[in-house]
Parts: structure tokens; C-alpha cells; sequence
């Protein structure tokens, strides 16, 4: 090529631009500079913004209004060191803002990950982990974080030299392992060992920082067999012996407290003394607080028998029994679940029933759970709760807010009534009407123990009918609909109980209970002894129904005034009691019989014997179509009629035998066939009987009095023709 001429230069000369020094005092002006493409304006752009930021809230927003967010993520990722700088530093300056939050995850994360893998200095690192630390409160900028495997680089940083970098690389973990998948995981990441080493670190945050993960972490079986791994027991140990740290005790210990869970655990900690120490720490605690998770960390350890022996040295038992008049509720309140799960002391129980008149709901809650336990298979403990006057409150607290102060007094009401003398005390106090409202709530345990006591409570008709007249059947029926399994049984069991009132019976099948158990035990998911022994009860104290249901009465079914014959059941058609048929207009089904007449009754009350090629001309059916206008009712009382055929004539003979105390049958057939069947000895010779008794069908229709063996062809053709 040859060499440029003047004209070339000349022209070269024009189409160049001028240097141009820009000056601007708007902010909006400055924020559009930051999308330059030269470095010399980015520099001196990201440099203001930067100071300007630093000056006060109202610049912060009002560079988050002018949309500065977008660009300065975008210079996190220059390669000019200085510019990445001063956007970092901005950004983080702006991370104390409320609003940067949901604003940032959708900038700032799209670049982070990119800071952190790069060698990048310790000054960048610190402003990029304290923009991530804001947006890490956010469940979802957390998923995005997840999304971009942020947790690796976050636990690299952790061992960073930088206190900053540190600090912020903790507080954006700890922001992580709020959710599951992340507490899980993070021992796979070697995230254990660079933790353990920052509670060394010389800044108090950081060590509360490491702490509150652990206590997090820990949670986790895993994570705890980590934890144990890397002598982190021993580590925190160590801790609790340096009184200078006595600041770190409480978080400490609830790290402790959830690795006493373990067997390895307490291994550990009973070979290096850690259970005396522990012991100390309840004996002579720096504070409140350090007293009650020391106590949390014993009952945890207790759970052991030789940590029991080691306490038991320390007179721990006598300590907790003390403790139960701390002044502080939080220590009362430990006391109460250390000696109530694990020690079993019975010398504080009237203490302890005291703590339950507390203003404290959390005192009370602990108290009252504590007396659940005390009493649970310990005569003793109930029988002190008694003399304390404790049932008296827990009656009353049976309508209390806190579902869990309703459970467990239902659960101890329900120990402590199993003696007869506390049992009466608490009827006499009204215990069972007071278990309607909790029957109607909608927490698991609280249904499931105030049935149990339902069941322990209804122990004769008396208390039955306060409990039917209370209005407690209907929501003790609903609980037969619930899926959990422990509310289920137990509300099947108060049934049972229930209905060894009849009218209680009547009722609880008029609210469908036959129905909702019968779906019941045809699931082989629901179905159990007690659902079975509901059903049966139910039946049995309810005769017209059973035999409407199975068609069958047993020689133990006894058959007594009212009794009524409603026919057989049809699928899904609801059982009406007598006073509903009563109550219903004349139609042309089949006529109801009922039984109401004890003894003013004669065998040929029924139209006498009948040949069976006669049947034809009994007339049965006009005859009581005849009795049913008369008296306008589809209910007829059986001493009415005169005309009757195999099902009227056999209800008769059970209802008379039954008045007798003579046992026998009623079994239902199809076509209005029923028959009775009695069980007799037959004589072999003089004074000498069968060794089994022999079922016989008694004839009351052809040749009345005849009585047929069971199996003979006699008794099929009377159960079939």
C-alpha cells in the first residue's frame, strides 16, 4: 500500500470526534452512562453512582427508581476490576434497602455465580456476599441460588481471611438451611469442618452465626453422624468449659441438646464427662435462659440409664424438684418435662399441679403435660394429683384455646379416672359433659385423647344419658369419618362404650354410625378389633335394628317391650326408629310389627294351624290391611293380630320366650318366611342325656309345637317353600 496522503489525513482529521469532557448533576443522567460502552465513562459513572449511594436512604431509592439495578449487574461481571468494584460496592451499599430484595433476585442472581468461581479479590468477594445475603431472606431468590448450585462456592468462602466475607458467606448459609433439601445436603458439601473451625474466629457474629447453623443442621441424622465424625462433640465441649465464651453457653447447648438424640451421642459425651458438666450447668447456671436449655439437654440424655446413674450422683432429681419454684416460668417449665418424661419424680406432683394456675399459657402447657405423663400407669402420681385438687382444674381446662394444654388434660383425666374415687370426683365435677366442646375441635391429639376419656368417663346409663343429653353423640360419631388411625380407634372404643345405653344406641344409629362403621370394616385399611366391637355393641343394644340388618336374633338377644319387626333391610334405605314410622302417613308397603304387649298372649293368637295346602286361604295380608286403616298407621301392635303367618308367628314365640327367660331364635327368610330355633338335650336313655345339645325349628304354622332338627327335611322345606 503506499504512504497516506495530505488529502487522506485531512480526511482522517474530520471523521475523528472530539475528546469530550461530560459533566452532569443528575442522577438519571449518570445512570444511563453506567450502559456505555467505554471503560473511561463506566469508570466515572459507576464511581459516582457509587458515592452517591453512600450519602443516604433517599438516594438509594431514588436510584432504584431510575432502574439503576439492571446496569450494575451488569458491570459485576467487567473485566475492569475497578468498575466491578464500584458496582459491588454500590450494590451492597443499596442491600440495606427494603426494597432491594425483590428487586435484586431478578438481576443480581443472573451474576453472582460467575464472581465467586473466578479468582476474584477479597474486596469484591465481600460486597458480592453482602448483596447475597439480602436477597437470601427470599424463599424465592433461595431457589434460584439452589437453582445456580450456589451452596459450594458460599462454603468455600467460608475459610475466606476476610471477617466481612465470612460473616456474610454465614448469614446467607443460614438463610439456606431454613429449607429442608439444603439442611440435608450440607454436610455431603464438607461444609462441617471450615463451621467448626469459625467458632474459633475472634468476632463474636461469626461465632453466633456458625452456632445458629449447627443448631439448625443438627437436626438432621446425617449431619449429626458428620458432626461426630469430626470430633465436633469434643469441639463444643470445649466451648462449654470456657468460661470466656460463656456468651456462646445457650446456643451451645441447644446444638447439645439435639445431638443427645443419639446413642453414639451420649457415648460420647458419658466417656468425656460431658454429662457432669451438663449436671454443673443446671446447678449453677450463668442465667435463666442457660439453665433451661441445660435442663432440655439432660431430659434428652436421661433417656439413658447410665446417664440416669450419673445424675442420680449429682442429686439431680432433688435439683428438678426445686427448680419447679424458680422464678423463672421458661425454668419451671423445663423442669416440669425433665421430671415428667424421664425422672419420673412423684415428690413434685403438687408442685406441679400449683404451676397448672399459672399465667404463663406456656408454663401451664408444660405443667399439664407433665401431669399426663406422671400419671400414665402410676396410681400414686394420680392419686397425689387428686389430693391436690388437680382434676378440679383440669376439668376446667378441658375449654382452654391451646390445643395442647386440651390434650393433655384429657389424657390425664383419662389415667386418673381409672380409680374409682377419683373417677366418681370427676362425674360429680361434670367431666363428662365438659368432653362435648373438645370433641368438636380440630386437632389430632386433642380428639384422640378426649375420646379415650369419653370411653374411660361413660361408664354406666347415668353418665351416658348426660353425655347423650350434652349433645356429645353427634361429634362423637363424626370422629368415626376421620383417617387418622389413633382418633379412629379411639372414637370406635367410646362408641362401644356408649352404647351400652340403649337410647344412646338409638340415637348414634340415627346419626349414621352403623352405616360409617360398616363402610369401616369393609376397608382393610380401617378396619379393626374396634370398629368390629362398635358395630357389635351398637346391634346388640338396638335389637329392631340388628335384625333388620343380619335378619337374625341369637338365644342372647332378649326381646323386651317396643320391639319392632321393620322388615328386611334394603341397600341404602335409612332405619327409622319407631316413633318416625309412627309418625308416617298409611302406604302400601308392608306393615311394621311391633312388640308391646309383655305377657295380657295365647299360641293360636295367630289363626291357628294352617295345612301348608291351605296357606292360600289364611287371608294374612287383608287382614292386616284391615288393622292398618283402622288404625291409620303403618305400625301395628303384634297383640292386634289374628291372622298372622310365619314371620308374625315366629317374632311372637321369641317375644314370649324371651319374657319367660327361655332362649331361643328369630332367623328371617325370604318371602316373609321366619323361623325360631331352640337348642335341646335328647334323652339317650333314663336319666341319661346327649353330651350336645341339639338345634330344633319349632313348627308354628302347620303342626304347631312340632319340633324339627335343623338339618332334617322337614326344617328346610319350613325355612324354604
Amino acid at each position: 500500500m503506499g504512504k497516506k496522503t495530505g488529502k487522506d489525513k485531512e480526511k482522517e482529521d474530520k471523521d475523528a470526534f472530539e475528546t469530550l469532557s461530560l459533566e452532569s448533576k443528575a442522577p438519571g443522567t449518570v445512570v444511563l452512562l453506567l450502559s456505555s460502552q467505554e471503560e473511561d465513562i463506566l469508570l466515572k459513572a459507576s464511581e459516582a453512582i457509587q458515592k452517591f449511594a453512600e450519602k443516604g436512604e433517599e438516594n438509594k431509592v431514588m436510584l432504584l427508581g431510575l432502574g439503576v439495578l439492571g446496569p450494575l449487574c451488569k458491570l459485576i461481571d467487567h473485566s475492569n476490576k475497578l468498575i466491578k468494584r464500584n458496582a459491588l460496592m454500590t450494590l451492597g451499599n443499596m442491600a440495606t434497602n427494603g426494597r432491594f430484595c425483590v428487586l435484586m433476585s431478578y438481576f443480581f442472581l443472573t451474576f453472582y455465580y460467575s464472581v465467586f468461581l473466578s479468582p476474584e479479590d477479597v474486596f469484591v468477594h465481600e460486597f458480592a456476599t453482602l448483596c447475597l445475603a439480602a436477597v437470601a431472606m427470599d424463599f424465592t431468590c433461595r431457589v434460584q441460588i439452589n437453582a445456580n448450585d450456589g451452596m459450594p462456592p458460599l462454603i468455600k468462602l467460608l475459610s475466606s481471611p476476610d471477617p466481612d466475607v465470612a460473616k456474610n458467606s454465614l448469614e446467607i448459609i443460614f438463610n439456606l438451611v431454613q429449607d429442608l433439601e439444603n439442611l440435608e445436603v450440607l454436610h455431603e458439601l464438607g461444609a462441617i469442618p471450615p463451621l467448626l473451625e469459625l467458632l474459633k474466629s475472634d468476632f463474636p457474629v461469626i461465632q453466633h452465626l456458625a452456632l445458629q447453623i449447627f443448631q439448625c443442621v443438627t437436626t438432621d441424622l446425617e449431619t449429626r453422624k458428620t458432626f461426630r465424625e469430626e470430633l465436633g462433640f469434643e469441639r463444643f465441649l470445649d466451648l462449654l468449659d470456657n468460661m470466656e465464651f460463656n456468651d456462646l453457653h445457650a446456643e451451645a447447648l441447644q446444638t447439645v441438646s439435639n445431638c443427645l438424640g443419639d446413642i453414639e451421642t451420649l457415648q460420647i459425651i458419658h466417656l468425656n464427662g460431658g454429662l457432669t458438666r451438663l449436671a454443673e450447668f443446671v446447678l449453677a447456671p450463668s442465667s435463666p435462659e442457660i439453665q433451661s436449655i441445660a435442663i432440655k439437654c439432660i431430659t434428652r440424655a436421661a433417656q439413658s440409664s447410665e446417664s440416669r446413674e450419673v445424675f442420680h450422683e449429682q442429686m439431680i432429681e432433688k435439683v428438678l424438684v426445686e427448680l419447679l419454684s424458680a422464678a423463672d416460668d421458661n425454668v419451671k417449665a423445663s423442669a416440669c418435662q425433665a421430671i415428667a418424661l424421664v425422672l419420673c419424680v412423684s415428690e413434685g406432683v403438687p408442685i406441679v399441679v400449683q404451676l397448672l394456675s399459672s399465667e404463663s399459657s406456656v408454663l401451664k402447657e408444660a405443667a399439664t403435660q407433665a401431669l399426663s405423663s406422671l400419671t400414665h400407669s402410676n396410681e400414686a402420681n394420680a392419686l397425689a394429683v387428686y389430693e391436690a385438687g388437680g382434676h378440679e382444674i383440669l376439668i376446667q381446662q378441658l375449654s382452654e384455646s391451646s390445643a395442647s394444654t386440651v390434650a393433655s388434660s384429657a389424657a390425664t383425666i383419662s389415667n386418673m379416672a381409672e380409680q374409682e374415687i377419683i373417677q366418681s370426683s370427676i362425674l360429680t365435677l361434670g367431666g363428662v359433659q365438659a368432653l362435648v366442646e373438645p370433641l368438636k375441635s380440630t386437632d389430632t391429639q386433642v380428639l384422640m385423647y378426649t375420646a379415650l376419656c369419653v370411653a374411660q368417663l361413660a361408664c354406666d346409663n347415668e353418665e351416658r344419658d348426660k353425655f347423650h343429653k350434652a349433645g356429645g353423640l353427634e361429634p362423637l360419631v363424626n370422629l368415626l369419618h376421620s383417617n387418622d388411625k389413633e382418633v379412629l380407634r379411639h372414637a370406635c372404643f367410646a362408641v362401644n362404650v356408649c352404647a351400652g345405653d340403649t337410647a344412646c344406641a338409638v340415637t348414634m344409629c340415627r346419626l349414621g354410625a352403623l352405616e360409617i362403621l360398616q363402610e369401616i370394616n369393609q376397608s382393610a385399611n380401617r378396619r379393626s378389633s374396634f370398629s368390629e366391637l362398635a358395630t357389635t355393641s351398637l346391634l346388640n343394644s338396638n335389637l329392631p335394628v340388628k335384625y333388620n340388618r343380619l335378619g337374625r336374633l341369637t338365644a342372647n338377644d332378649i326381646i323386651t317391650s317396643n320391639f319392632f319387626d321393620a322388615g328386611q333391610a334394603c341397600v341404602g334405605e335409612p332405619f327409622l326408629t319407631l316413633e318416625e314410622l309412627i309418625s308416617q302417613p298409611l302406604n302400601q308397603q308392608r306393615a311394621i310389627i311391633v312388640f308391646n304387649v309383655p305377657v295380657e298372649l295365647v299360641s293360636d293368637a295367630m289363626g291357628g294351624a294352617v295345612p301348608l295346602e291351605k296357606l292360600h286361604e289364611l287371608d294374612w295380608v287383608l287382614h292386616q290391611s284391615d288393622l292398618r286403616f283402622q288404625l291409620k298407621s303403618n305400625v301395628i301392635p303384634i297383640g292386634m293380630i289374628n291372622k298372622g303367618t310365619y314371620c308374625h308367628r315366629a317374632l311372637l314365640f321369641k317375644c314370649l320366650a324371651d319374657t319367660i327367660e327361655k332362649s331361643c331364635t328369630l332367623v328371617r327368610g325370604d318371602y316373609n318366611r321366619a323361623w325360631n330355633e331352640v337348642l335341646l338335650f335328647e334323652e339317650v336313655h333314663e336319666n341319661l342325656r346327649s353330651p350336645e345339645p341339639i338345634c330344633y325349628i319349632v313348627d308354628l304354622m302347620h303342626q304347631p309345637g312340632t319340633l324339627m332338627p335343623i338339618d332334617s327335611p322337614a326344617a328346610q322345606q319350613y325355612q324354604t317353600i
